[in-house]
C-alpha cells in the first residue's frame, strides 16, 4: 500500500519526496503512534496527490492522543472542505514539540486527558455539542493556547490548505504576483474590462 508521509512542503502532483512510511498489518494492529486516513476520491486534493492514503508517524503521542488533537483542531478551526490530512499536520507539529520538550509533552498528555474527562470519558467518541463544550471549558489554559496557536500555522501554511481555499501560495521566489494572479478576483463578480487593464510590466 502506498502512503503519503504528511509534509508541509509537499508539492501538489509531485511524488512523495521523503521516505515513505511503510504500514504493515502488524504495525496497524498495534494501534499506537500512527495516524492513517484517506483523501476523498475525486476531490481536488486527491487529484493532486500521488496517493489517496496518508499517514503520520507519531513519536511522543499515542494514536488516541493524536486523534483527539486532530478533532480538537476541527472544533477550533472548523472547515468542512479541509481534509483530515491537513489537520494531521497540526498533530505532527505538536508531536514534534512533545518529542523534543518533556514539559510540552506533559502539557499535551495532561490536556488531552482533561479533554476526555470533560467530554464524559472520550473526546473522540463524544457528540459535536459535547466536544465544543469541552474545548470551551479549556479556553484560556496553557494547553488550549498551545493547540490554538499551532493551528494557525499548521492548518493554513501548507499546500493542502492552499489548494482547498484557492490561494496560489508564496510567489516571491517565482517572480512575484504580477504575472501570477495579481489581478485575479475569482471571489468577486467579474469587473468591467476598463477596470482591469493589462498589468504594467515596466
Amino acid at each position: 500500500m502506498k502512503v503519503i508521509p504528511i509534509s508541509h512542503d509537499q508539492e501538489p502532483g509531485a511524488a512523495a519526496s521523503k521516505k515513505e512510511l511503510t504500514l504493515t498489518r502488524r504495525s496497524m494492529l498495534k494501534g499506537t503512534g500512527v495516524l492513517v486516513g484517506t483523501l476523498a476520491i475525486g476531490s481536488p486534493l486527491a487529484l493532486l496527490a500521488p496517493s489517496t492514503v496518508w499517514a503520520v508517524e507519531l513519536k511522543a503521542l499515542s494514536k488516541a492522543e493524536g486523534d483527539t488533537l486532530l478533532q480538537m483542531g476541527r472544533v477550533l478551526f472548523p472547515h468542512a472542505k479541509l481534509p483530515d490530512a491537513a489537520y494531521a499536520l497540526l498533530v505532527k507539529d505538536l508531536d514534534a514539540k512533545a518529542a523534543q520538550d518533556a514539559q510540552a509533552a506533559t502539557q499535551l498528555h495532561e490536556g488531552i486527558a482533561a479533554l476526555d474527562k470533560l467530554a464524559g470519558g472520550s473526546f473522540i467518541k463524544a457528540s459535536a455539542k459535547r466536544r465544543l463544550a469541552a474545548v470551551k471549558a479549556m479556553e484560556g489554559k496553557p494547553f488550549f493556547n498551545t493547540v490554538r496557536g499551532q493551528c494557525v500555522t499548521s492548518l493554513y501554511d501548507n499546500e493542502m490548505a492552499f489548494a482547498t481555499f484557492g490561494y496560489p501560495g508564496s510567489a516571491w521566489e517565482k517572480g512575484g504576483y504580477i504575472t501570477r494572479g495579481f489581478q485575479d478576483l475569482k471571489w468577486l463578480p467579474a469587473p468591467p474590462v476598463e477596470a482591469s487593464p493589462p498589468p504594467f510590466l515596466g
